[in-house]
Parts: C-alpha cells; sequence; structure tokens
C-alpha cells in the first residue's frame, strides 16, 4: 500500500479537525448532556468510522477496505472495557460529573498519540524479525483466555508507577479547583486529583493498547490502517462512554466474546505463514461473536449490573 507524504499530512489534519469538532460540541462543562444526545453523537462518530471504509475503497480497494472495517470494529469493541476502566478512576479520585468530560477528551487526545508512537514500533519489529508474529499471536491468545475467564476488573491508581513518578515531579494535592489540572499555592506548581485521573486514563488506554494494536496486526500490516481504526475507534469515545454507563455492565458476557475474538486473530496470526484467513471471514467471525454476546447477555441478564458514574441530569 503506497502512502504518500501528503496523504498522512491530510489524515492527521481530519483528525485534529474532528477532535477539535469533539472539544467544541461535548467537552463544555457548563453545558447539560442528556442522554439522547450523547447517543445521538455516539452512532454519528461510529458511522462517520465506520464511512471511511467507503473513502479507503476508492482510494486502495476492497481489499484495503475490508482490512480497514475489521480492524475498526475490533479496536471499537475493545475500547467498551477502556470505558469501565476510565469509570472506576473517575470513582476512585471522586471526579465530579461535569469534570468527566474534560478528562476524558484529554485522555482521548493523549491516547492517539501515545498509540501511535506504539504502532510504528510494532510495525518496526514486525518488519525486522518475522518471528514477532507468533510472539504476538500467543500473547493475544493467552490475553483472550484470561479476558474470558474474569468478568471483574479492579484497578489500584495508588500502585500505578506513573502516577507515582508524577507526585514526584508535581506534588500533588487532595482538592479540585474547578476544571484545572494544575494549580499555583504559594509560588509552587501542583497538580489536582484532575491530572492524576488524566494521566490515568491516558496510561491505561495505554495497555489496553498493548492488546488491542496486536490484534489489529492480525488483520493488517498497513501501518495507515492501523492508524486509521485506531483513531476513528477513538474519535467519540468520550460520548461512548455515557451511553453505555447504565448498559456496560448488561452485557455481562461481553468479556467472554471479546476474549474469543482476541483468540481468534491470535491464533489466525500465529497460523498466518500456514493459511491466510480471508478477510471477509474474519470479519464475519469478529461480529458474529460479538453479537452472539450482546443477545446472550440481553436473553439471559445477570442478576446485577455494573454502574457506572454518569452526570445528573444526563438520563
Amino acid at each position: 500500500m503506497d502512502v504518500a507524504l501528503w496523504h498522512w499530512g491530510a489524515f492527521v489534519a481530519l483528525v485534529v479537525a474532528l477532535l477539535a469538532v469533539d472539544l467544541a460540541v461535548f467537552a463544555r462543562r457548563d453545558q447539560e448532556i442528556s442522554f439522547r444526545r450523547v447517543l445521538g453523537w455516539s452512532i454519528g462518530w461510529t458511522a462517520l468510522g465506520a464511512a471511511f471504509a467507503g473513502v479507503i475503497f476508492a482510494w486502495q480497494g476492497g481489499g484495503a477496505a475490508s482490512e480497514y472495517l475489521t480492524g475498526f470494529v475490533i479496536e471499537k469493541s475493545l475500547s467498551i472495557d477502556n470505558l469501565f476502566v476510565f469509570a472506576l478512576v473517575f470513582g476512585y479520585f471522586g471526579v465530579p460529573a461535569a469534570s468527566q468530560r474534560r478528562v476524558l477528551f484529554w485522555g482521548i487526545v493523549g491516547a492517539i498519540v501515545l498509540r501511535a508512537i506504539f504502532i510504528f514500533a510494532g510495525a518496526a519489529l514486525l518488519d525486522a524479525f518475522h518471528y514477532t508474529i507468533y510472539v504476538f499471536g500467543a500473547f493475544l491468545v493467552l490475553t483472550g483466555l484470561r479476558m474470558a475467564r474474569h468478568s471483574d476488573v479492579e484497578i489500584h491508581p495508588e500502585r500505578n508507577p506513573v502516577l507515582k513518578l508524577l507526585g514526584r515531579v508535581v506534588p500533588l494535592v487532595d482538592r479540585y479547583d474547578a476544571d484545572r489540572f494544575l494549580v499555583r499555592e504559594r509560588g509552587r506548581r501542583l497538580a489536582t486529583p484532575l491530572m492524576a485521573a488524566l494521566v490515568l486514563v491516558a496510561t491505561f488506554d495505554l495497555l489496553f493498547a498493548v492488546d488491542s494494536i496486536p490484534a489489529i496486526f492480525a488483520v493488517t500490516r498497513e501501518t495507515f490502517l492501523v492508524c486509521a481504526a485506531n483513531a476513528f475507534s477513538l474519535l467519540g469515545l468520550a460520548s461512548l462512554y455515557f451511553v453505555l454507563a447504565e448498559l456496560l455492565g448488561r452485557f455481562h458476557y461481553l468479556n467472554v466474546g471479546l476474549g474469543v475474538v482476541l483468540v481468534f486473530v491470535g491464533a489466525k496470526m500465529a497460523g498466518a505463514d500456514l493459511y491466510e484467513l480471508p478477510i471477509w471471514t474474519s470479519l464475519v467471525v469478529i461480529v458474529g461473536v460479538l453479537g452472539a454476546a450482546v443477545g446472550a447477555s440481553l436473553l439471559r441478564p445477570a442478576p446485577y449490573h455494573r454502574q457506572v458514574p454518569i452526570e445528573e441530569g444526563s438520563r
């Protein structure tokens, strides 16, 4: 796939413009969010990400478009568990509901940058060392099995090394000051709990990328498609967070479905030298497994579901 430098420039400009729209429309603190509104924006962002496959189709053909669309479905699906972890972070720090949007937005901006670095590093490894595909494949299979067996997620921010490093560089205070990440007190610059939450949201997303980026490399080796699928899956993640606020825990079989997907793509990656599965088959399998997990969750509801903090007036 021949991607010129100006193609990359146009794509980066598009992502920046879309982030600006997300900031202007969604990240305003003084604006109340209704469930209908965030649902509409979430559907719109997802549709936009899927529609980008049409651009790829017109530019590079059906094969590249199928690879992008499959990668987009994988990344969007795996982002759901990210949202639950973000909710735990907000609960731990007691982030005010009105401030959660700002943390989510800037956390997503940081995640896009960090993932881009991770993607180029992964692509370089795959190009330089062919056996890396077996390492990535085995890692995905083991991660999928672990995810399918455990539905509960626990986080321990106090053990996070990045947060400890932040505390050494910029001392943390235990109070909020509106939407400020940093405050000045007695001539010293201090970090508020909002900054700590932002750092954790970004770092946890990067940890999730350790699973999701190898998964998409099992579908395509084209760096541009991997970057595009990741960027469009992260756009609108803030609105999706509030949409799934009450629904996330009801899909209690979703972790099983995501685990099966990771095992499938891991096996596909590890066995690519023996047999290369058609990309449309991968797309059908992934969508079918996730659809079955959601359907099973609706047909057999859990006795309770996980609650995610959501701002008042959003229902």
